[in-house]
């Protein structure tokens, strides 16, 4: 993971499948479709692809129905075993997404319930209320589900056969030749099942990466109380637009020091857009920010993921909606020179400032230091294992002049350094050699 970069696709969206599976709908082999981006995933300078939902479900993937096939409109085992093995031809690892909080209403353990009442086996898998009475074929029972959404039923991550059935199938996948587990939702289960389930598929599989979605709370404590290897590092998602936007570095600089904190125990996983929330290119209010907010992902300490198009400055609005998801999961054209050429130059800023990280690869778990802070401005060093870089960052209408202790050559962005000043353009920003 020294050297992790991922490329994060949603593959239903990339691939254009339908809204909604239907059974007994044929296999479409889509997944070829995928397989023919990964060397634009080398070429952008990323070291894995982190997949998301690619089982069986209903609809978008986190209703699953089958941890065991992969989706028919994507393909089926043969096509994601060829999506591995043309990853591990090119040195990409692969992460693939676990959703064990809930299960969609057709996943057999459930239909059993509905079609066997409280006397079916796998009953003991969710947290369910029947009504008073004998039960009727037909009589369904109240079930927790995940934050409103009857269509995801919660398990009971209480019940043993639950552990078992989520452990036996990351060690499938895992013997299959993935590299590890995104945990769908991780912040609703409880720590300590996590920290059983990854006890016992690490003792099949020692370097398996795991990585919990947890989006608020201590992520330290989850981490040492849930035995993964990181968390989704959403404090520096949100303090990164933020700030640019509102001209507040302060808040950034707040995040940094916690996310300096964090490093102490784990590294993190760092990312500027996701299939949950708006593009990074839309949710800045000045695309000349864009610039800024890559390069903190690239000069802080964190395993950074690239959601694929933002490379290409994607736009895209989340919306609370039935739907509103589809904007930032489009489908994707057949190769990546199908693509505009408005997005060629964000593309170039990516590979510049993952090929100054690669180059630098005790970035990886590096602390920062605030060196200047104003509400226009920011400065901080970066530093780890004895070496060092400073980044500086203006989101001011005029041209500024910051001062920072000894650095050397500008190794990208703009800057005049002089007497231990940095002078830069407006909007301007610079990483410079320490």
């Amino acid at each position: 993971m020294h050297d992790a970069i991922w490329w994060h696709v949603y593959p239903l969206g990339f691939v254009g499948a339908e809204r909604e599976s239907a059974p007994g709908r044929p296999v479409v082999h889509r997944l070829g479709h995928l397989a023919g981006w990964l060397d634009h995933a080398v070429e952008l300078g990323a070291s894995g692809v982190a997949l998301g939902p690619v089982f069986a479900s209903e609809t978008h993937g986190y209703d699953t129905t089958d941890h065991l096939r992969v989706d028919p409109r994507l393909g089926d085992d043969a096509d994601l075993d060829a999506l591995v093995a043309a990853c591990r031809e090119r040195g990409l690892r692969v992460l693939l997404d676990g959703v064990f909080n809930h299960v969609g209403r057709g996943h057999p353990a459930f239909r059993a319930v509905l079609e066997q009442g409280p006397s079916a086996p796998t009953a003991s898998w969710f947290r369910l209320r029947w009504p008073s009475g004998e039960w009727a074929p037909g009589v369904e029972p109240g079930y927790d589900d995940f934050e409103g959404h009857s269509a995801l039923v919660a398990l009971d991550h209480r019940e043993p056969a639950v552990a078992d059935h989520v452990v036996d199938v990351m060690c499938h996948w895992l013997d299959r030749g993935v590299d590890g587990w995104r945990l769908d939702a991780a912040y609703a289960v409880p720590a300590s099942f996590w920290a059983g389930v990854a006890d016992r598929v690490r003792e099949r599989h020692p370097d398996a990466y795991l990585m919990g979605e947890v989006i608020h709370g201590d992520y330290a404590r989850f981490v040492a109380e849930a035995h993964v290897d990181a968390v989704t590092q959403y404090e520096l998602w949100k303090a990164v637009w933020s700030s640019l936007n509102d001209a507040n570095f302060f808040e950034l600089d707040a995040a940094l020091t916690r996310h300096s904190g964090f490093l102490d125990s784990f590294v993190p996983y760092t990312f500027l857009g996701n299939h949950d929330v708006t593009r990074i290119a839309s949710r800045l209010t000045d695309e000349r920010h864009l610039a800024h907010a890559l390069v903190v992902l690239l000069t802080t300490g964190g395993t950074p993921a690239v959601y694929a198009g933002d490379e290409h400055a994607f736009r895209g609005v989340k919306e609370d909606r039935a739907g509103g998801d589809d904007a930032v999961r489009p489908p994707f054209p057949a190769t990546p020179g199908e693509l505009s050429p408005l997005g060629l130059p964000t593309y170039g800023l990516h590979q510049e400032l993952i090929g100054l990280r690669r180059r630098h690869r005790w970035l990886h778990a590096a602390r920062t230091r605030t060196l200047h802070l104003a509400n226009e401005q920011l400065v901080y060093e970066a530093v780890g294992e004895g070496q060092r870089l400073v980044v500086a960052l203006s989101v001011g209408e005029r041209p500024v002049e910051v001062p920072v202790e000894a650095t050397g050559a500008v190794l990208a962005g703009a800057a005049e350094v002089a007497g231990g000043r940095v002078r830069l353009a407006p909007h301007g920003w610079a990483v410079l050699e320490g």
